[in-house]
């Protein structure tokens, strides 16, 4: 949801909150999924946006490629041993180049109207804080961020007057749906899931699945990440803690339903039993659009739903036995504390573990749930104590993996 200053996490924009243009925009992940697809929008509308900054970890070639594109003013990459590299890259451009951590820092902290957060995983923190330390419209796409540190991360929205508008898919369906202006009036939430590639795999069929497989996702094409983490449905347990903090409801006031067509992205439903929903192609470029152009609309090039020719939207419920992910969020999510950190650290470890032959398909949620067990869910006071939980939690993971 997006969130301003004024003392309540549930208000919702007003009408005040109007796009400058050109609105001078930093993406922070540029070179993955979400930012290849928010880059192919700025170049669209180049009289509409200033590209401030671009960040990668260390596709140089990408990311200089993107900077030339949308000529922004800055290009940094994560790992500084390529600093040369990109400065040779984009020599001759008049574009800055910069590396390592503390010119990421520098990059969030320079003046914008809208950020884009989408480095992946937990090290995406630091930098989507930043962002919302400087008081911007922030497009968050790094749901790590606010399952690592969900109360951290709403108290500096709201401290510092920023405005936080979800990009995942599922919530930003949501966030165009829920009346925030009548929260007494909305019964629960419901976010679909399309069940990832195994979804009709019997558990002997899922134990010799390859990552090649896992990341083949039916619908959507995303990073390898994430796609493993909706292969596994850990995906929508990390979206159920998100949503909780979004869009302050408690667990047992948040559905998950298959949905394989992913057509219909969520739904929100009302006291009087009305159901509203929000439908469009598997692009991830509509949600994107709708976080760049807000408050206002923009034009996207993602293709136009045709419901005849889909002709047929189906719904199952979750199996749990098959994929326990979700149940397992939902249990971090009701110990509190520090466990969904936990959670998130033990399974970045475990997909990685995954993706390099360590590990099978199955072990991935066995090595997240025993990671919970052994590692004590602590209170989250300050970033300091998500790290320190986050490193505790990776040394167990690695350890549970290694053995």
């Amino acid at each position: 949801m997006a969130l301003k200053n004024e003392g309540d996490a549930s208000l919702s924009p007003t009408a005040s909150d109007v796009a400058v243009s050109p609105r001078r925009v930093t993406v922070l992940g540029s070179t993955g999924s979400v930012g290849c697809n928010t880059i192919d929008l700025l170049q669209r509308q180049p009289e509409n946006y200033f590209v401030e900054a671009l960040t990668a970890h260390r596709n140089v070639e990408r990311l200089a490629e993107q900077a030339r594109l949308v000529r922004a003013r800055l290009a940094v990459i994560g790992d500084e041993s390529l600093y040369g590299a990109l400065k040779e890259a984009l020599a001759g451009t008049g574009i800055e180049a910069a590396a390592g951590q503390a010119a990421l820092v520098e990059a969030t902290q320079r003046p914008v109207d809208w950020v884009m957060a989408a480095i992946v995983g937990a090290a995406g923190l630091a930098a989507t804080l930043e962002a919302v330390r400087q008081g911007a419209i922030v497009a968050l796409a790094n749901k790590e961020s606010l399952v690592c540190a969900g109360p951290l991360l709403m108290a500096e929205v709201q401290a510092h007057g920023a405005t936080l508008l979800p990009v995942d898919s599922e919530h930003n369906a949501i966030y165009q749906v829920f009346d925030f202006e009548r929260r007494e009036a909305i019964d629960h939430i419901i976010i679909t899931a399309s069940g990832g590639p195994f979804r009709e795999f019997d558990l002997q069929a899922m134990a010799a699945v390859t990552p090649e497989q896992a990341i083949a996702h039916p619908n959507w094409k995303m990073g390898e990440k994430i796609s493993i983490d909706s292969a596994t449905l850990m995906n929508k347990g990390l979206e159920l803690i998100e949503a909780h903090y979004l869009f302050d409801l408690p667990s047992e006031r948040i559905e998950v339903v298959i949905h394989p067509q992913s057509v219909i992205h969520s739904l929100v439903a009302y006291i009087d039993g009305s159901v509203l929903a929000q439908l469009g192609s598997p692009d991830m470029r509509t949600p994107i659009a709708f976080a760049l152009g807000w408050p206002d609309r923009i034009a996207s090039p993602s293709p136009r739903l045709n419901l005849a020719e889909i002709a047929q939207l189906t719904f199952e419920e979750p199996d749990n036995v098959r994929f326990p992910a979700l149940n397992l969020c939902r249990e971090a999510l009701k110990e509190g504390g520090g466990a969904p950190t936990i959670l998130s650290a033990a399974n970045e470890i475990a997909v990685h573990g995954f993706l390099a032959g360590e590990t099978g398909f199955l072990d991935i949620v066995r090595i997240v749930e025993k990671t919970l067990e052994r590692v004590p869910h602590s209170e989250i006071n300050s970033l300091d104590d998500v790290y320190d939980l986050d490193a505790t939690a990776r040394e167990t993971a690695t350890a549970l993996l290694q053995g």
